[in-house]
Order: C-alpha cells, then sequence, then structure tokens
C-alpha cells in the first residue's frame, strides 16, 4: 500500500502547509502555492473514496513512502502520518477510503513555534513544576495534530422550571428580621444551535477537547486532504450515533443556562425541563490542536493547544523534589534571619 504526498509542480518536491500563510511551500525551490493554483495541477484534489458512514476497520498497515521507499507503520486510527527516515508528511489513502471523509476542515493557523512558546510561558514561572516538564527534549515533542469532531446542528424549544428564593433583611432597635419569598418560574425559548462539538476520537479527553473550544467557524472550508501536509491526522472511532448523546446534553445544559440568565432573583436552582432537541443536521470535520504528553511519576499529562486560537488547555503538577527543596530553603532563610536578628540585639 502506498502513502500520498503532495508534489510541488516546480521541481517534484513534497509540499508542505504552511500555518501562517495558508499556502503550500516547497523547502527546496522557495516556491508557494494556494489550493486552488495546486488544484490546477491536479495536486491537491480530494481523495476518490467510498463515503462510507460509521465504517469502523480495525486493523494496523504497513504503507510506503514515496518519498523514500521506507515502511511506514500505522493504525487503524492513524489519517497522516510522518515517515521516521526521511520526516515527509504521509497521508494514508487507504484510512481515509475506508472511513467516511471529512465534510470540513479548519486549516492550523498557529505553527508549532506558536505553541512551543506559550508552553514554555506557561512552566517559566512556576518553580515547583517538575524539571521535566521544562526540557527540551519533552516540549520538542509538540505535535500538530487534526482532531476529528461530529457538529450537530439542533433545534431546540421547551420550557424549564426554577425554583427561586429572594431574601430580604432589616432591623429595627432591638430586632433583625429576615423576609424570604420563594417563586415558582417557568421559562420558555426555541433556540437553534449551530455545530455543537462532540469528540470523535476515544483516544483524547473529552474534557480536555471540550476546553479547547471555541473555534471560530468562519475558518471552516471544504475539506481536502492536502491540509494535512505537515501534520498528523486521526480519523473517529467514536461513531457519529454515538457522539451525539454528549451533543444533545451539552445543548441542553446550555439551553436549561441560557433560560436561567434570564430571570432576575437572589438564589435560583433548576427543578425540571420538558426541552425537545431536534437534530437539524451533523457534520464530520477535523480541527486542528497542537499536543504534547509528559509523563511524571507513572502518569501521562497531557496538554494541548487551539491549532487556530492559541488557547492552551492542561494540568501542571507539583514536584516531589523541587516542593522539598523550596521547603528547606525557605525554612534555611527564615533561620538565618532569625539568628541573625537574635545576635544582632533586635530579638
Amino acid at each position: 500500500m502506498e502513502a500520498l504526498d503532495h508534489k510541488c509542480p516546480s521541481c517534484g518536491a513534497v509540499l508542505k502547509f504552511s500555518p501562517k500563510e495558508q499556502k503550500w511551500s516547497c523547502d527546496y525551490c522557495g516556491s508557494k502555492f494556494s489550493l486552488e493554483e495546486l488544484q490546477k495541477y491536479k495536486n491537491a484534489s480530494s481523495v476518490e473514496v467510498n463515503q462510507k458512514k460509521d465504517v469502523k476497520v480495525e486493523q494496523a498497515d504497513v504503507y510506503r513512502c514515496s518519498s523514500c521507499g521506507a515502511e511506514i507503520i500505522a493504525d487503524e486510527n492513524t489519517t497522516a502520518t510522518f515517515c521516521v527516515y526521511c520526516g515527509n508528511t504521509a497521508i494514508l489513502k487507504e484510512r481515509i477510503q475506508n472511513s467516511r471523509v471529512p465534510d470540513y476542515i479548519i486549516p492550523f493557523q498557529k505553527v508549532k513555534e506558536d505553541a512551543t512558546s506559550v508552553f514554555l510561558q506557561l512552566v517559566k514561572h512556576k518553580p515547583l513544576v517538575p524539571r521535566t516538564f521544562k526540557s527540551r527534549k519533552n516540549i520538542d515533542k509538540i505535535t500538530g495534530v487534526y482532531i476529528p469532531f461530529w457538529a450537530y446542528d439542533f433545534d431546540v424549544s421547551g420550557t424549564a422550571k426554577f425554583k427561586c428564593i429572594d431574601t430580604h433583611t432589616w432591623s429595627d432597635y432591638n430586632t433583625r428580621y429576615t423576609k424570604t419569598d420563594t417563586f415558582d418560574v417557568v421559562c420558555e425559548g426555541n433556540m437553534n444551535y449551530d455545530k455543537v462539538l462532540a469528540d470523535g476520537s476515544s483516544r483524547f479527553s473529552d474534557e480536555l477537547m471540550d476546553s479547547l473550544e471555541p473555534f471560530d467557524y468562519t475558518s471552516l472550508t471544504e475539506y481536502n486532504h492536502a491540509f494535512l501536509s505537515g501534520f498528523l491526522s486521526e480519523k473517529y472511532d467514536v461513531l457519529e450515533t454515538q457522539a451525539i448523546e454528549r451533543a444533545r446534553n451539552r445543548t441542553l445544559n446550555t439551553t436549561v443556562s441560557l433560560l436561567q440568565d434570564k430571570i432576575r432573583h437572589q438564589s435560583i436552582t433548576p427543578v425540571d425541563n420538558n426541552i425537545s432537541l431536534k437534530n437539524v443536521h451533523s457534520n464530520y470535520i477535523l480541527l486542528p490542536v497542537f499536543m504534547v504528553n509528559i509523563k511524571y511519576h507513572d502518569k501521562m499529562y497531557t496538554f494541548a493547544m487551539n491549532g487556530q486560537t492559541g488557547k492552551i488547555v492542561g494540568c501542571l503538577p507539583l514536584g516531589v523534589k523541587e516542593v522539598i527543596l523550596w521547603s528547606c530553603g525557605i525554612f534555611l532563610l527564615c533561620l538565618a534571619v532569625c539568628i541573625a536578628l537574635y545576635f544582632g540585639g533586635v530579638i
């Protein structure tokens, strides 16, 4: 089986997508091409595929790099990877053929240097963070990955009931009074939601992926496999019919929250709702994410950056050695100050 790449029309070298310029560039001859220009050369046409919906292929295959001929091993969820020998992007045609092709993609607008800089700023002034999180070796592992998402459009209508409490306190000469008013409030609304996201890959934490939102849908463009050049890419392993439940729950919770925001009382508690969600339309899209995984004390810590907006999410642990050293340092400093004050006659 072969891995696809994108050849430079000028010199035949492999092209890579440049997020900064939103064009494809050649490292050898310096040429730059827009998607429209590549399509004129028939060098960025979509792969001819069978549009199969909700197909799951469980296998690992060996592909051959079209640049150096080396073998590339990929699991069932990889659609774009790198050749470890020559570094060229390998877009795995069979992986795309054996699953539903994405409808849309948001191309990367940040580059790896942006992600590296943001991560360095995150850990720079945190002395208690383990040293391994500041290691250049680990930071250099930051990789751009297109993550699969299902995006659902919903028409929502219905009512939500809330218990509301207002408390008013006053006092006279000797007595303090408290008046509590309780209300049953019912709110009704009709709303339309566009592209509610649900992570389509079981490899990544749903909470982590949710935290990367929002994405700017004005950059959403029709899918073309040429955008994968220079990045890793995953295909979904969570089916559209499975992911919709998460999207429905997110939409329902948001609807109740929006209705609650319209109420003007001191204490508001949701009690019940009768809200119906109608799925109007859904799309399979790829979204850009920079990721790095760092292992510390047998636990993997994942950090992710939105490849479009630059928003970063992740949790930094406290280093055991760092905490001990800083605690000892602070103790010794305080002890030295106390000794100096004592012998100086201050205390």
